[in-house]
């Protein structure tokens, strides 16, 4: 496990909001046609009944009181999620449904068709954001979401619409993500604390591995890994011996798909696999000039001369991946486990014998064990409210709810008597339901919705109360990580972003590794390799790698004060 850290201080803004209302007792999937039409009759409804009812008062709020509960009339929100994978829609799901049923709240589902980037750009031109936005933490649009004046202060909203928003949002949290103005503009899910990592750390996992498809692993010996040669041996051993899967070509080795900033998989997943360090002598380290770094990507050059590497890595996007996954044409792959998960399921279901198991991939020379991220308190994804947000109050005291203990029990569990049941004296999921889940997580979003079908404020340090306990085929691969997550909330966010001078320095720079990293597995020779390698870093300094290195410093010891670790 990672260091455990002593939690931070709480921050003086929400101390101060939590002082006030103690004194007080108040505080001051692409959309279907007829989503769209449903959102129309909500928001007549919703208006009518505005006009009917005088707003409460905020003597009517309480921090001890969830907010939602005062209007549960219909009311229809449009929600962004920057991700083109996916694939639900709201309120075709029992789960969903009854949601909708309890708080009033329906949701219009906005995904973008292809790239997201692009998407995302052209509604921040537009100046006409939906309600809710959701996006990776990591991604630029945040500062520039903020810095644009498109998006609201949470803290604010909370304070004169639902002060119940403190009582459910970790503390810790909301100071992580206060900026330099005071104010919270988007809550995180799946974070964890390094308050969190002391209460829970223990159970913690890893959504990185290194897998290969069972059968054919054990039909060439199932051997060592670890190793360039090993790797490069193994690779070729499965194309020599299963050069096609039903009909098609094998593909000796999957990644992550390209983009036009880099490569999960060739980043910080093989360097964590590589348990390359995060900082040397109290320095953030530029861990990509490490050089076990550069041996195992010439080792990838290698695999790519030898024909291991198949162009379609290059090119594939994850719904293309996904495909190729459950008719198991992948030999191996440095991929996040839960991004194939259902896939995983189906092919179980069809052939347990075919199905992809993590074992000891790429490491350093010492054959270290890998330190693979764990949870972080940036979390996955952040959820932030428009400035266009058809209704303030109903928005923050709708995301105080989900991020609620109830309300990720109502996504989690789903509606009692449905997809779960009090069972030997515990909450847990029908045994239908939990089959179904298991064997085609797909049908089970349709059919039930729960065990976060919709994720976008899911807290599993809430929900770990409830999940049942991990079955084949998912239990070999997340058992594989245990011991060997770590928390490295210090070094995330330190990243500049936005418009600003070092924010632009890392756009380029970023722009600059996504175009070299193929550049580099498709050299023909390591001679090749060596320029551009040599080529790249030149550049790197050229478009400003020591002012971006210095603004890294500094955040990291900023996020160090922040997090309790000085």
């Amino acid at each position: 496990m990672g260091k455990k850290y002593k939690p931070r201080a709480r921050m003086l803004l929400t101390l101060g909001l939590v002082l006030a209302f103690a004194a007080t007792g108040c505080g001051g999937n692409n959309a279907a046609d007829n989503n769209k039409g449903n959102a129309e009759n909500a928001n007549a409804t919703s208006t009518a009944a505005a006009e009917q009812t005088a707003e409460p008062t905020a003597a009517a709020l309480s921090a001890d009181e969830p907010g939602w509960q005062i209007d549960t009339s219909p009311i229809t929100f449009d929600w962004y999620l920057n991700f083109s994978w996916f694939p639900n829609k709201w309120g075709v799901d029992p789960t969903s449904q009854y949601v909708t049923k309890k708080t009033g709240v329906n949701i219009n589902f906005i995904v973008p068709a292809g790239n997201e980037l692009e998407k995302l750009n052209t509604m921040m031109a537009s100046g006409q954001l939906p309600d809710f936005i959701t996006l990776g933490y990591w991604e630029d649009a945040i500062k520039k979401m903020i810095e644009g004046d498109m998006v609201l202060p949470l803290n604010k909203l909370a304070e004169e619409y639902d002060p119940y928003f403190f009582k459910v949002s970790d503390k810790d949290k909301l100071g992580w993500y206060t900026q330099e103005d005071g104010n919270v503009y988007g809550y995180p899910n799946s974070s964890s604390s390094p308050a969190d990592y002391e209460k829970y750390g223990e159970n913690y996992v890893s959504n990185q591995t290194f897998v290969v498809r069972k059968d054919i692993y054990e039909a060439i010996g199932s051997p060592d890994m670890r190793t360039p040669e090993g790797f490069l041996n193994a690779l070729k051993m499965a194309q020599e011996k299963f050069p096609q899967v039903n009909g098609q070509p094998l593909i000796p080795l999957g990644l992550h798909e390209f983009t036009e900033n880099g490569n999960d998989s060739l980043e910080g997943y093989i360097q964590n696999f590589l348990a390359i360090p995060w900082e040397k002598d109290g320095k953030v380290y530029d861990r990509e000039t490490d050089p076990e770094y550069v041996r195992w990507m010439k080792t990838l050059r290698q695999a790519n001369e030898d024909g291991l590497l198949a162009k379609d890595i290059f090119i594939d996007k994850r719904a293309q991946m996904e495909e190729k996954i459950a008719q198991g044409r992948y030999f191996a792959m440095l991929y996040q486990r839960t991004d194939f998960a259902a896939q995983l399921g189906t092919i179980y279901q069809k052939n347990p014998d075919q199905v992809y198991i993590a074992v000891d991939g790429p490491a350093n020379t010492n054959l270290d064990q890998p330190t693979l991220n764990g949870p972080g308190i940036s979390g996955w994804t952040v959820t932030l409210i428009s400035k266009n947000v058809k209704n303030k109050e109903r928005a923050i005291r709708f995301l105080s709810y989900l991020n609620s203990e109830e309300g990720n029990k109502d996504l989690y569990l789903g509606e009692k008597g449905v997809s779960y049941d009090t069972i030997d004296g515990k909450d847990q999921f029908l045994p239908e339901a939990f089959e179904l889940m298991n064997k085609d997580r797909a049908e089970f979003d349709k059919k039930y919705g729960s065990s976060f079908t919709f994720w976008m404020m899911q807290n599993t340090n809430i929900t770990d109360q409830w999940a049942p306990k991990s079955v084949e085929p998912f239990k070999q691969l997340e058992d594989w990580t245990r011991g060997k997550a770590i928390n490295t909330s210090e070094f995330q966010l330190i990243d500049p972003t936005g418009n600003s001078p070092e924010g632009i320095i890392g756009t380029k720079l970023k722009n600059l590794r996504g175009k070299t990293l193929p550049k580099l597995l498709m050299a023909s020779s390591e001679a090749e390799f060596d320029k551009i390698w040599n080529d790249y870093l030149e550049k790197k300094e050229k478009e400003g790698q020591a002012e971006f290195d210095a603004y890294r410093q500094m955040k990291y010891e900023e996020n160090k004060k922040k997090l309790g670790m000085e």
